[in-house]
Parts: structure tokens; C-alpha cells; sequence
């Protein structure tokens, strides 16, 4: 028949007549670590050193047989021959002025990294800052970039392959010349600007021991001041007060330092300090971790603050400087029953709603009166709507998952978008279609999961199909164009992405819904995806993977230990893996708010051993065939989560499934990674999806 898109045949999910792989032999050591009363051996601890020579061999093994799996699949070239030809595009992101420059970041089509342009006044186009030039293989990227007030003065910092920590490197914008010395040794941090006289910054203290796995847990918030040594940077927070995050942020205005403080993920202190007047006291406003607080703007002495303090969506409050504690809060923008993210432009402000993951955003003046909802050009993802007081024009993204970013510009007095930049992606958007479905997890609560595929698709149960999820840290997950996803979905495939509790899609309750001893309902809420796609015969276990990230891969992780005939493929990727241990690593304690942690109590210890999966890998199961990846230089979930897991699998795994890790060298937890080597994993994923569900052909 015309329609089937794939030749498909009973064969064996390591191939044709293959011979079973061979994996390296991983050495079990005897380490066994007591939590209250229970005794749990750990015997790939060696794998936790990632300066090892015998850590870095096993890596090299590893590697050796997973590619060598991955070359004899027939349709791999295809596969990235398509993906390079639909990825090799002009994009160009929205602009922002910053003093007489108007800037903006472009892409030729397969570069590595994207540039930064500017033009003048004139209209004349130049280079301002080419990451493809600061390394020769694609491994260093530019990250966090800030002007000061009038444009004249940058700092921006830059990842050598993946890292976490970063360099700060400080110019004169308008001849591009360097003023002062690199600041190294600068992690998980903004740069925020006080005049021409310096930038805030956040880092900790190197770690004794490796710097990519070593905990990191008393963070600091400095100041540097141009024209002087890093040595004599001042720290203006973290000094007696020990917390794990801290954030500095200057208001426009440059009237007040803003200073966020947090042990965890969610909940956070917030101070300010009046920098009109030279060592003004810091003033707390929030002396506890029971909500998020950002201040977002102020008016003179008027701050206006986002807070899910007594709001589980969020809210805005104002307050007055001279009398700012909680008590003093007044709403501004009130609660209501869809989750608020907040921006501001114009001197206006943009409240931006989820409406069943999809974006909902209004516009406010300055007395809190709604002007007027914004119209939108579908139902998707809207993101930007953020800019200086000054300007009366702003730009914003729209994106859904069958859409490719457009850009539009905003005109803030009458509400009116025009498209700034349409995509110019060579994807047959009309062919596709996206609905949104909602189906009961094991407890009943509706979850949504949007669906993604061709045209005129047959329900047959035969459609190979990618579920993804994540379901953790209060973040959501919108609908959001991907080149990999569009090759997937030309090749007859699916893609469905689940909101499963744990996001933030429904606000506080909903992330703590899953969270902690409430963890179980995420894997449920997956679980029950899962069986509705089959039950719809839009795909069946043997056509379906499940793939996610970081988080994401905790739940592959536990869902394929826990229901391993429910699909025939997982995916885990960077995952967080050993759950009696992710806090020992880098700033892993901070996720203490999301998982708990075995040191908490005896309930705790039990619950995390009973879905942490290197600890449920059971001897004589047949897991899906399974393809792990990770950096070598992920200095947020240490590598060692996914090696440990590989080790476990393949040691315990029944049957011909394979069990194969992939690990990137010189990359890290995904930030900034190059586009040769993102086209390349997606390129693998998708071939070793297809391959072990039985496809020998793409569709011609």
C-alpha cells in the first residue's frame, strides 16, 4: 500500500544475523554504603572518578562498541543527510538595541554556534562576537551576555566543553578591545550591570577534587569593579550567610541591587540594597524558602514583585521600598487559574498565562489595568515580550510543533503584531497536525499530552512513536518546533509530549504533586501515557520509545525498570540516575526540594531505594533496547549516573536487547553544545530507535 511508510520485518532487535555485542567487562568493587538499617552495595563507585585513566578507558571502550553498532545501521547516512539538509537554514533571533547598536544573533545554516551581529545607525552590518572562533572543534560557547546602561561596555561569559564554569571576558563594545582581565571560575551566574563602574556576579569556591563532580553548596554574590584584579572582587552576599544559589540583578533605573537567595530549587529569600546611597544596608523582604520572589520592576521606591507567596499561579504585588515585608504586599495582579510568568517592556507589563501548556498573554499598564489580550497567530508557545522602558516596539517568537519559529514586532500603544522574520525552514508545516488529548493517570487526574504526526495517518498500531516527558521542577513543557522532531515526523513517525505532574503547567500544586514521596505519580502519569497511545492504536509496545532528559531521564530510567514491556526502545539522556547519591555531586543537594534525599529520614531512604534505577536493575529481565548518552563534561548530573546505570544493564539484562552508552567527549549537560554534534546524537537516537523496532527501510 502506498501509505505504509516502512518495510518492516520480524527480525531481532540487534539486527539481521548479528552476533550478540560484546560489551567491555566493567569491574565490580566491593563498596557498600549503610543508610539507617539497610546495607546497599554500590559497586561501580570507580565510576564516580571521572579523572581516572581506568574511568577514562572504560569511556573509551564503551564508546568503541556503541558506535560500532551504530555504523552497520543501514539508513544512518539517510537519516543525517536529512536532518543537515532541513537544519541548513538561515535563522536569525529578534534584536535589542543597546546604546547606538542594534543587535541580534544570526545563523548561516550549520554552524556551530550562532554569531553575534550588529549594525549602526547606518544600517551597516558587521561581526560583533563569532563563537565558532574561540575553539576549532565547536566545544566553546558563549553564554550569559550583558551591556552596561549605555552600550559602551560588555561582558559576556563562555563554556569550554560544557562546563558549568565559565569565564567572563569584559570589552569595550563600540572598539571591541578588551578592558580588563578575564574573570575565571564563574558558575550557574548572571552579569548585571551598575552604571560604567562594574557587574554582580555568582560562583563558589573552587572544589577541592575534581571540578566537574565535587560539591559545590555555598554560592556567593560579587562585585566587580572595571580596572581592577578579580582577586579583590567584593562579595556582597554568601559571605556569613551560607546558601547554596544567589543572584544579584541592578534595576534599570540603577537605583537598587536585587538578591535572590535559595538551598533548593524552589523557594527563595529576597533582599535589596539601595545603590543610591553608597553601603546602604541590605534589606530582607522574604526571610524563608516557602515561595519563589523576584522583584520584576520598580517605580522610584514602587517595587512590583512576582511571588507564588499565598498563590500557587502566581501574582503580582507591589510594595514601597521604605516598608517592604510581606505584610505590606498589595496585588497588583491578582491569581487566577492559570500559571503567570511576568515581563515587562515599554513601561508596561506582559503577563504571560498557560493555558493547558499553551500561551495565553495580556497586557497591562502601570495602575494594573488589562489593556488588552494579545492576539496570538495559532495556539502554541509565545516567548520574549521584554525590553527597556524607552522602546515602544517589542518582539516575540511564536513556535508550536509543527511551526517554526516566526518573529513579530509588537507595537506596545496599540497592540498590533506584525511579522518581523518569517522562518525560512523547508518543512511542509500543512502536512502535519498537533491535538491535545487528556487522559487519566492511575489516580485519575486528567494529564494533557499533546500528539504530533502527519497527515492522514493510520491508527494501526505499527506507527513508530517517540513519547517524551519530564515531569519535574516546576518546569513545562510547551509546544516548541524541533528539526530532529520534523525528521522524525516525515519519516512516518510520532511524537507525543506528556504534562505529567511534577511541571509547572498547573502552578505549586501541581509540581508538588510530584515531587519527593509524591515522585510515583510522575512514572504513573508517564505509565498512562504510554497505555493510551497503545490503546488508541496510535503506536504499540513494540513500536514505542520513551525519551527524556536530566530529569527527563530519571523518568526513563524508572519507567523502563519499572514496566519494561511497555515499550520496545529507551532513551535516557543525561540523566539522574542514583538517587542515594545525586546530592554527594556538584550542586545536586539543591534538588533536594524535588526528590529528597536518602539522609533525610528513614521514608525517604525507602522510597528513593524503590524507584532509584541503578538500584532496581534486576537480574533475568529483558529491558527495551536501551541507548544512554551523556557528556563526559556534565558537571550538573555527573556522567557517572549514566555509567553506573550502562554498567548495572548490561551486567543484568536478558535477552538480545542492547544496552549501549554514548558519551560525547568535551560536552556537557547540553547547554551550548555544537550543532555537528546535536545533529549527530539525533541523527544516532532516531537510527537506533527505528533499527531495534524492526525497520530496514525509510520511506522513499
Amino acid at each position: 500500500m502506498k501509505n505504509i511508510l516502512f518495510l518492516m520485518t520480524a527480525i531481532t532487535a540487534f539486527g539481521q544475523n548479528q552476533t550478540p555485542i560484546q560489551y567491555p567487562k566493567t569491574e565490580k568493587g566491593f563498596v557498600i554504603d549503610t543508610y539507617f538499617d539497610a546495607k546497599v552495595p554500590d559497586p561501580y563507585r570507580w565510576l564516580e572518578d571521572d579523572r581516572s585513566p581506568k574511568t577514562e578507558a572504560w569511556v573509551k571502550a564503551q564508546n568503541k562498541v556503541t558506535f560500532e553498532y551504530l555504523n552497520q545501521i543501514p539508513f544512518r547516512n539517510a537519516i543525517k543527510t536529512r536532518m543537515e539538509q532541513l537544519w541548513n537554514y538561515e535563522k536569525e533571533g529578534t534584536p535589542f538595541v543597546e546604546g547606538k547598536f542594534t543587535y541580534y544573533y544570526k545563523n548561516n545554516g550549520l554552524q556551530n554556534q550562532s554569531v553575534l551581529y550588529r549594525k549602526d545607525q547606518s544600517g551597516r552590518e558587521q561581526i560583533f562576537l563569532d563563537p565558532n572562533t574561540f575553539s576549532t572543534d565547536g566545544t566553546t560557547s558563549m553564554g550569559e551576555i550583558s551591556f552596561s546602561k549605555d552600550g559602551s561596555l560588555v561582558a559576556y561569559s563562555i563554556s569550554e566543553g560544557g562546563s558549568d564554569w565559565r569565564k567572563v571576558i569584559i570589552l569595550n563594545a563600540v572598539t571591541k578591545q578588551p578592558v580588563d582581565e578575564t574573570i575565571i571560575d564563574v558558575k550557574f551566574s548572571g552579569l548585571s550591570w551598575f552604571g560604567n563602574k562594574g557587574f554582580y556576579y555568582s560562583s563558589y569556591e573552587k572544589p577541592k577534587g575534581s571540578e566537574l563532580s565535587a560539591k559545590t553548596d555555598q554560592h556567593k554574590l560579587y562585585f566587580h569593579a572595571i580596572g581592577t584584579k578579580q582577586k579583590l572582587d567584593k562579595v556582597i552576599f554568601g559571605e556569613s550567610q551560607k546558601r547554596r544559589y544567589v543572584g544579584g540583578s541592578v534595576t534599570e533605573d540603577d537605583h537598587f541591587l536585587v538578591i535572590t537567595a535559595a538551598n533548593s530549587t524552589y523557594g527563595n529569600e529576597l533582599y535589596i540594597q539601595d545603590l543610591s546611597k553608597p553601603n546602604s544596608a541590605i534589606i530582607t523582604l522574604v526571610d524563608n524558602f516557602e515561595s519563589d520572589n523576584t522583584i520584576i520592576d520598580n517605580q522610584g521606591n514602587q517595587l512590583f514583585i512576582e511571588t507564588d507567596f499565598q498563590a500557587p499561579n502566581k501574582r503580582i504585588v507591589t510594595v514601597d521600598f521604605q516598608n517592604p515585608t510581606v505584610k505590606n504586599w498589595k496585588n497588583f495582579i491578582s491569581e487566577n487559574q492559570n500559571v503567570l510568568n511576568i515581563s515587562t517592556a515599554g513601561g508596561y507589563f506582559f503577563a504571560h498565562y498557560m493555558q493547558d501548556a499553551v500561551s495565553v498573554v495580556a497586557q497591562y499598564d502601570t495602575k494594573g489595568q488589562k489593556l488588552r489580550t494579545i492576539q496570538l497567530p495559532d495556539l502554541g508557545t509565545a516567548s520574549g515580550f521584554s525590553g527597556k522602558k524607552k522602546e515602544k516596539i517589542l518582539y516575540y517568537t511564536f513556535t508550536n510543533y509543527t511551526t517554526a519559529g516566526n518573529s513579530y514586532a509588537l507595537d506596545t500603544q496599540t497592540g498590533k503584531s506584525t511579522l518581523y522574520r518569517k522562518s525560512k525552514a523547508q518543512f511542509q508545516s500543512d502536512n502535519y497536525e498537533t491535538h491535545q488529548v487528556f487522559y487519566p493517570s492511575k489516580d485519575g487526574t486528567k494529564i494533557p499530552m499533546m500528539i504530533t504526526h502527519k497527515k492522514g495517518i493510520q491508527l494501526n498500531g505499527q506507527n513508530p512513536t517517540i513519547l517524551y516527558g519530564y515531569g519535574g521542577f516546576n518546569i513545562s513543557l510547551t509546544p516548541n518546533f524541533s528539526i530532529s522532531n520534523a525528521v522524525w515526523m516525515e519519516n512516518g513517525g510520532i511524537y507525543a509530549v506528556a504534562n505529567l505532574r511534577g511541571g509547572g503547567e498547573y502552578g505549586k500544586k501541581w509540581h508538588d504533586a510530584g515531587i519527593q514521596q509524591q515522585k510515583q505519580n510522575v512514572f504513573d502519569d508517564c505509565i498512562a501515557a504510554a497505555e493510551y497511545l497503545i490503546a488508541h492504536n496510535y503506536t504499540s509496545p513494540k513500536f514505542l520509545a520513551l525519551r527524556g532528559g536530566s530529569n527527563g531521564g530519571l523518568l526513563v530510567g524508572a519507567v523502563m525498570i519499572q514496566r519494561p514491556d511497555l515499550m520496545q526502545v529507551a532513551l535516557p539522556a543525561v540523566g539522574v540516575l542514583d538517587m542515594l547519591r545525586y546530592h554527594t555531586f556538584t550542586a545536586g543537594a539543591g534538588w533536594s526540594y524535588d526528590y529528597g534525599t536518602a539522609q533525610d529520614s528513614k521514608p525517604m531512604f525507602d522510597y528513593l531505594r524503590n524507584y532509584s534505577p541503578i538500584h532496581n536493575v534486576k537480574a533475568g529481565t529483558q529491558y527495551p533496547a536501551t541507548l544512554i548518552t551523556t557528556g563526559d563534561h556534565d558537571d550538573r548530573v555527573v556522567p557517572a549516573h549514566s555509567f553506573k546505570f550502562a554498567a548495572e544493564l548490561q551486567d543484568k539484562q536478558t535477552g538480545s536487547n542492547p544496552t549501549l552508552i554514548r558519551i560525547d567527549v568535551k560536552a556537557g549537560h547540553g547547554a551550548g553544545k555544537s550543532v555537528t554534534a546535536t545533529i549527530q546524537e539525533n541523527v544516532d537516537i532516531q537510527s537506533f530507535t527505528l533499527y531495534n523496532m524492526g525497520i530496514t527501510q525509510l520511506p522513499k
